[in-house]
């Protein structure tokens, strides 16, 4: 197979921090080339505009948009109509409308579409999901905590409509579960907490159910200061399984049964290409779904303004 070419659409914090280290690590991909208006990197081609880029890089296999969500359905549009493969950072859009478009239009240009949950690729992620798929999942709790002011520092756009607020680090556990958990569930009570100055939640309380019995509550919040928590735990009626660090620790009863080093945006990438070479997508919209759902059916709490600095000011 040749070398997937890829054409990044914005350099931002999640494109230096994840997408560029996973390329260089990942065979089979490389980096061309750059599109954003206002950031570029000093040792590849630097576009203003993906056209731009298109137009000057025929060449282009792939692109890869890590763009905020409210752009990205354009973006990935004019990739689709130029035959390029399209990677898309999550949320895969601002709404499911946007990706149920990109679906079709990428089915009918013979190109491939990936949503990128990156959190499914997390190392325990798949070993949860063998444990969990014979078993009757009587209990799930899932706390889920960061700091936005050490992950999205000076991202305004995270508090706009399309931001999604806390739900942006929220949809990583909910990536998680809707792989993990052997049923469907549902949403059955939401509680968000929406800073005075934010049209996005800064913390949630969800409560879902599953047609089985099984019940799920859900605690997101941005405010977490001193060690961070990605956890999720599920009680069934062979034993308890816990999920934490992200997916990078799997116990059962205790009992630990993997640990490795985070890896999900190589992992992610390798499966970009395995799809391209295939000719196949993936765009689950189930997490986008369950936000939706939460922003639909969740009753608003006005909270305190959000102050970004001095560190250690934070909303309540």
């Amino acid at each position: 197979m040749s070398d997937v070419t890829i054409g990044l659409v914005g350099v931002g914090k999640i494109a230096r921090d994840q997408h560029l280290p996973a390329i260089a690590a990942t065979t089979g991909c490389r980096l061309v080339a750059t599109a954003d208006p206002f950031a570029s990197l000093d040792d590849v081609p630097a576009y203003e505009t993906l056209a731009a880029m298109l137009d000057d890089w025929p060449e282009i296999t792939a692109v890869a948009i890590c763009t905020p969500a409210h752009i990205r359905h354009t973006l990935a549009r004019l990739a689709l109509s130029h035959g390029k493969h399209v990677l898309l950072e999550k949320p895969p859009g601002a709404t499911l409308s946007e990706v149920e478009d990109l679906i079709a239009m990428a089915a009918k240009q013979g190109v491939s579409l990936f949503a990128a949950w990156h959190s499914r690729f997390a190392p325990g992620v798949a070993r949860a999901r063998e444990w969990l798929a014979a078993r009757c999942v009587h209990h799930v709790a899932i706390e889920w905590k960061e700091d936005v002011r050490v992950w999205h520092p000076g991202q305004a756009w995270i508090w706009q409509p399309g931001g999604m607020g806390v739900f942006d680090p929220g949809i990583n556990a909910l990536s998680v579960a809707t792989t993990i958990l052997p049923q469907p569930f549902f949403l059955r009570q939401a509680r968000l907490l929406v800073p005075a100055n934010c049209q996005t939640p800064i913390a949630a309380e969800l409560s879902f159910a599953d047609s089985q019995g099984g019940v799920m509550q859900a605690d997101f919040d941005f405010r977490q200061t001193g060690p961070q928590i990605w956890d999720i735990h599920v009680e069934t009626e062979a034993g308890r399984l816990s999920l934490t660090r992200g997916g990078c620790r799997l116990s059962i009863d205790g009992q630990l049964e993997l640990e490795a080093q985070e890896s999900e945006y190589a992992t992610m990438y390798a499966h970009f290409a395995e799809l391209i070479a295939a000719g196949q997508s993936d765009v689950d919209v189930a997490p986008l779904r369950h936000v939706a759902d939460a922003f639909l059916y969740g009753y608003r709490e006005s909270g305190d303004a959000f102050i970004e600095s001095p560190v250690g000011s934070v909303a309540r």
